[in-house]
């Protein structure tokens, strides 16, 4: 929990922080966030720390972690002993799984912008290129 006492409602945790507050439900409901406490009223009340953690989900979510991934992440944050040489770890197949859908797109890119230069942009449909490969079932993706 946060170590100063809980003061911001929900509404003004998500304005700060730039998420929605159905997000922000959601997180509590995923275990991501700890469940707030409740004002007499009922309503939740946060503190700093409720929004210094959001921020962080959201820069990792931004970063393309998931948010299982984020999960341990957060875990790890408490580990004094493992926790940075395991963040950087997870950090790293990240890294590679990006680099890997970067390489696909530049693929797909590659093969589209071939198929664009090849068709003249007027004549009968099926003399168009791209029509033809996209019907073809010997083209592979």
């Amino acid at each position: 929990m946060d170590t100063q006492a809980p003061s911001l409602t929900i509404g003004a945790v998500a304005r700060r922080v730039g998420v929605a507050i159905d997000t922000i439900r959601y997180y509590e409901r995923e275990g991501l966030l700890p469940e707030p406490e409740r004002r007499a009223s009922g309503y939740r009340s946060y503190g700093e720390a409720t929004v210094a953690q959001l921020r962080f989900i959201r820069r990792a979510k931004d970063l393309g972690f998931t948010l299982e991934e984020i999960r341990e992440l957060l875990a790890l944050s408490a580990d004094r002993q493992r926790g940075v040489k395991a963040v950087k770890r997870r950090a790293e197949k990240r890294l590679a799984a990006i680099e890997q859908r970067i390489a696909e797109l530049q693929r797909v890119r590659d093969g589209l912008a071939q198929l664009v230069a090849s068709c003249p942009g007027h004549g009968k449909p099926e003399q168009c290129p791209i029509l033809r490969a996209l019907s073809d079932d010997k083209v592979a993706a």
